[in-house]
């Protein structure tokens, strides 16, 4: 038998294509299977949410803990508690579910829904009100978020996708949970998006024509904040972060009290002097 040693091609053992091409592909791929998993895991979460009973709230309620001030004012937490219970009646809320505002001593301007049903409203964004029907607007969008179930719809979906990325990177459970379920955490995961905003407007406007029987005064919150926020990022208050604002949402509360003939001139009802005095 003839033995011959035949003359390999030159080229055969490489390719035309570029060797990070399938590492590109691969890692879209991956990249978009993560976002995939993401966004169905939040979709999942929301949904599961809606379906915990408020009491679960009130026991997570526990695991945080509020920075409180040195000394609390008597006089406006008694006035936020009646503000709030002359509101209530006018929001649809289950047995189940009950509200507590909590009056904060501190500069910056901000006010949020959390779990449990608490209200939380700081002085510097009272002391941007012009008067109690503006004040009440911000009470009732707040009592609305609760209404809605937001805060554990928000919340559920932060952890369950903070755990599913925590898991992927390779970084500590256990430090995750500890800082989501702190006063700082449980803020960063309370992002509502535009569509709960958007309902939260809608909900609060309504409670707003039916207590005073009109709707003037309820876009003066944000008719303060954009003021205020000016030109500069610097001066955006802290109520922002939470509560995206635009000139959409001043004219989206005209639309809907057009829409629902509710009259926009009114008369305003003051602050207590124990408030203006604080501006």
């Amino acid at each position: 038998m003839d033995y011959s040693n035949p003359k390999i091609p030159e080229g055969i053992n490489t390719s035309k294509q570029h060797p990070l091409k399938d590492f590109f592909i691969l890692s879209i791929g991956v990249l978009g299977s993560i976002v995939l998993c993401v966004f169905l895991l939040g979709l999942f979460a929301e949904r599961l949410a809606l379906h915990i009973p408020f009491s679960i709230e009130h026991e997570l309620l526990g695991t945080i803990k509020f920075s409180e001030p040195a000394e609390k004012n008597v006089e406006i937490q008694d006035y936020l508690n009646d503000l709030t219970s002359r509101l209530l009646p006018h929001i649809d809320l289950t047995k189940d579910i009950s509200v507590q505002t909590t009056y904060v001593d501190d500069s910056i301007e901000n006010a949020f829904a959390s779990l449990g049903g608490q209200v939380r409203i700081y002085r510097g964004l009272i002391e941007l009100l012009p008067n109690e029907n503006a004040l009440a607007m911000v009470i009732a969008h707040e009592i609305a978020h609760i209404q809605q179930r937001d805060p554990i719809v928000a919340l559920g979906r932060g952890i369950v996708v903070g755990l599913f990325l925590t898991a992927i990177i390779g970084s500590s459970t256990d430090r995750f949970v500890s800082s989501i379920v702190s006063e700082t955490g449980t803020l960063s995961a309370l992002s509502f998006s535009r569509k709960q905003e958007q309902r939260a407007d809608e909900i609060a406007l309504k409670a707003i024509a039916e207590y005073y029987g009109h709707v003037n005064g309820a876009d003066e919150l944000f008719k303060a904040l954009l003021n205020l926020g000016g030109e500069t990022d610097s001066l955006t208050p802290e109520f922002f972060s939470t509560h995206p604002l635009s000139d959409g949402r001043i004219r989206a509360i005209k639309i809907q009290a057009e829409k629902n003939n509710w009259p926009t001139n009114g008369k305003t009802v003051a602050l207590p002097d124990f408030i203006t005095h604080l501006k």
